[in-house]
C-alpha cells in the first residue's frame, strides 16, 4: 500500500485542556498533515484557532463532520465518542478515543506503544487510549513484567488537578488566593463536579477522584486496576489502587509497590533495565536528592522513574516512584503516538 505524503486529521474536542495539547502535539512532532479539522460543542464552534500558522475556525461535531478524514483524536468526553466514534468509523476514520467510553470494550484494543503497539493490528475503527495514571505506570512496569515477571501491583495515587480539566486548575489557584488572603471561598469542582459533596483543594489532600463503587473503589482505582490488566494482557496479575487528587497543577505521581516473580533480582538490575526503557527517563541517584518531581515532568513526554528500593520484608518486592506529565504521555502524547504508530504500521488507508 502506497503510504500518503499528509492525512486528514480530525481533533474532536478541539478547545478543551487536552484538545489543546493535541494539537501542540501534532505541531511539535511534524504530523504528516494534509488537511485538519477542529471540532467541538456548539458553545466553542466559531473560535479561531492557529495551527502550523495557518488559522482555523473551530466547526460544531456532527455525524458528518468525518467526510474524507483518515485519523479522529477524540478528547471531548465519554458521551461525545459513544455519539459520534461510530459515524467517524463509517466515513473511514480510525478513530484514538482519548474518554474511558470504549476502554473496556473487548473489541477495542486499549494501547500504550511502548507496551502493546501490536494490538493496534486488531483495530475495528476505534482505539482506545488508557488512564492518564494507568499510562505512566504501565510505562514503567511493563519492561519489568518482560524480563523478571511481575505478580502483584499496588500503587498509590498523587494526582493533579488538571486531570479533572481547565476549570480545576482554576479552582485550584482562585481557593488558594482566597486562602492566603484570608477570603471565603466555596470549593464547586473537587473532588467530583457532579458528585454530592466539593471539599477544597488547596493545601488539602482529597482521597476520591471519580465517583465511589459499590466494592469501596472509585471508579478511577477500578479503571487502573481493569486497564493494567488489560494491556499486559495478563488477568492474573494482582493490581489494588488507591487515587488522590493533591495541589498540584500538572504533573501525576505514583507510589508503586510490585512483586516480581524471578528470585535474587536487585536495584541495580531494574535501574539499569529502566534506564533503557522506551519512554522511561531513570531520576534515581538518593545521595544528591535526584528523583523525579511532578514540577520538572511539565511539558515532557517522558515518564520518569526514581527512588527504586527494595522491599526490608520481601527479596521479591520493589518500591519505585513514577511521575509523568498527566496531559501529555497521559493524553495528548500517548493519542498522537497511537496515530503515528497506525502510521508506522500501514494501518491508515
Amino acid at each position: 500500500m502506497e503510504q500518503k505524503k499528509g492525512f486528514h486529521v480530525a481533533v474532536v474536542g478541539a478547545t478543551g485542556a487536552v484538545g489543546q495539547q493535541i494539537i501542540k502535539t501534532l505541531e511539535n512532532r511534524k504530523f504528516p498533515i494534509s488537511q485538519l479539522s477542529l471540532l467541538s460543542s456548539a458553545r466553542s464552534a466559531g473560535k479561531k484557532v492557529e495551527v502550523n500558522g495557518i488559522e482555523y475556525t473551530i466547526q460544531e461535531a456532527k455525524p458528518d463532520s468525518f467526510e474524507g478524514v483518515d485519523i479522529a483524536l477524540f478528547s471531548a468526553g465519554g458521551s461525545v465518542s459513544k455519539e459520534l466514534a461510530s459515524h467517524a468509523v463509517k466515513h473511514g476514520a480510525i478513530v484514538v478515543d482519548n474518554t474511558s467510553a470504549y476502554r473496556m470494550d473487548e473489541k477495542v484494543p486499549l494501547v500504550v506503544p511502548e507496551v502493546n503497539e501490536k494490538d493496534l493490528l486488531n483495530h475495528n475503527g476505534i482505539i482506545a487510549n488508557p488512564n492518564c495514571s494507568t499510562i505512566q505506570m504501565v510505562v514503567a512496569l511493563e519492561p519489568i513484567k518482560q524480563q523478571f515477571g511481575l505478580k502483584k501491583i499496588i500503587v498509590s495515587t498523587y494526582q493533579a488537578v488538571s486531570g479533572s480539566g481547565a476549570v480545576a486548575v482554576d479552582e485550584l489557584t482562585e481557593q488558594s488566593k482566597a486562602i492566603l488572603n484570608d477570603e471565603p471561598f466555596e470549593p464547586a469542582i473537587l473532588p467530583v463536579k457532579s458528585d454530592k459533596k466539593h471539599y477544597q483543594i488547596a493545601f488539602n489532600a482529597i482521597p476520591q477522584i471519580d465517583v465511589f463503587q459499590d466494592n469501596g473503589f472509585t471508579y478511577e482505582e477500578m479503571k487502573m486496576i481493569n486497564e493494567t490488566k488489560k494491556i499486559m494482557h495478563d488477568p492474573q496479575i494482582q493490581v489494588a489502587a488507591t487515587c488522590v487528587r493533591i495541589p498540584v497543577a500538572v504533573g501525576h505521581s505514583e507510589s508503586v509497590y510490585v512483586e516480581v516473580e524471578k528470585s535474587g533480582v536487585t536495584v541495580e538490575e531494574l535501574k539499569e533495565l529502566l534506564k533503557n526503557s522506551p519512554g522511561v527517563v531513570l531520576q534515581d541517584d538518593p545521595a544528591n536528592q535526584v528523583y523525579p518531581m511532578p514540577a520538572d515532568s511539565v511539558g515532557s513526554q517522558d515518564v520518569f522513574v526514581g527512588r527504586i528500593r527494595k522491599d526490608l520484608d520481601n527479596d521479591k518486592g520493589f518500591h519505585l516512584w513514577v511521575v509523568s506529565d498527566n496531559l501529555l504521555k497521559g493524553a495528548a502524547w500517548n493519542s498522537v503516538q497511537i496515530a503515528e504508530s497506525l502510521i508506522k504500521l500501514g494501518l491508515v488507508k
